[in-house]
């Protein structure tokens, strides 16, 4: 036999036992994988959170400003429609889709950890639910606040500069393809991080790529800028930083740490 049949015989055989070998490695790696590890704990701080106590029976929370607060950046007859059509027709639909089911008692973040369970129109309006919940309350007058504390420190952090994470945040917003939502989240491991779901998804959601606490948001429908900006939509992005309620967000971010802490 010639020296080329043996090297080739002794490459495939070395060859046919380095797949064994990563075969044995992935098929019986001990201990939970690393997504597995971080989505019990995230699962374990959101049940500290205040708004934990949420169910797919909840009202809607009444605005804590009046419809013609947030002009020039957002007109009144869009917060009206927005507030009391759109949110509302999500908060009843919710509200009828679980009143004669099993979860309507559980509360609202198990269901989305668990989101791939229900139905879609369950999915759908919750999200629809608790996002704009979420929204208004991080809207408000700023006076031109801007972020400080640890929370200026935390985004530093992730994102270099206030300037760098809102630049990052805006594009998030304004290339969400369709309707969707823009996201400033708390990830397991404590870091602020930026993402865009469509429709009415969110990070708390198990089928989101990008899981984590929400604590800013931006909906990007267009029912919450056409009538002003029509389809001007990074217009209305770049506006909505005249607005943005940096206490509530620290807040929430404040609140979120604990949490992950304490999971």
């Amino acid at each position: 036999m010639s020296d080329n049949s043996n090297s080739r015989r002794d490459f495939f055989r070395k060859a046919s036992l380095s797949g064994l070998a990563i075969f044995v490695t992935s098929r019986f790696s001990f201990g939970a994988k690393p997504s597995e590890q971080a989505n019990s704990s995230l699962k374990q701080a959101i049940t500290k959170l205040s708004e934990y106590q949420l169910t797919a029976q909840s009202k809607q929370n009444p605005l804590q400003y009046g419809y013609t607060d947030l002009e020039p950046y957002i007109d009144a007859k869009t917060m009206e429609i927005h507030f009391s059509k759109h949110h509302a027709a999500y908060t009843k639909n919710m509200n009828e889709a679980s009143a004669t089911s099993d979860f309507a008692s559980k509360p609202l973040f198990q269901l989305f950890s668990e989101i791939e369970k229900y139905p879609v129109f369950l999915k759908n309006n919750a999200g629809g639910f608790y996002n704009h919940l979420l929204f208004w309350t991080i809207m408000g007058h700023s006076n031109g606040q801007e972020p400080e504390g640890t929370l200026l420190n935390a985004i530093n952090d992730s994102f270099g500069t206030v300037a760098k994470f809102k630049e990052t945040f805006s594009i998030a917003g304004k290339k969400q393809f369709g309707s969707g939502w823009a996201w400033l989240s708390v990830n397991e491991q404590g870091k602020l991080v930026v993402s865009s779901t469509p429709n009415q998804d969110n990070p708390l959601m198990s089928t989101t790529e990008v899981k984590g606490i929400p604590v800013l948001a931006l909906d990007v429908w267009e029912h919450a800028y056409y009538l002003q900006y029509q389809n001007r939509r990074p217009d209305y992005v770049d506006s909505f930083w005249k607005i943005v309620n940096w206490k509530e967000v620290s807040r929430r971010y404040e609140e979120a740490i604990l949490a992950i802490k304490q999971a």
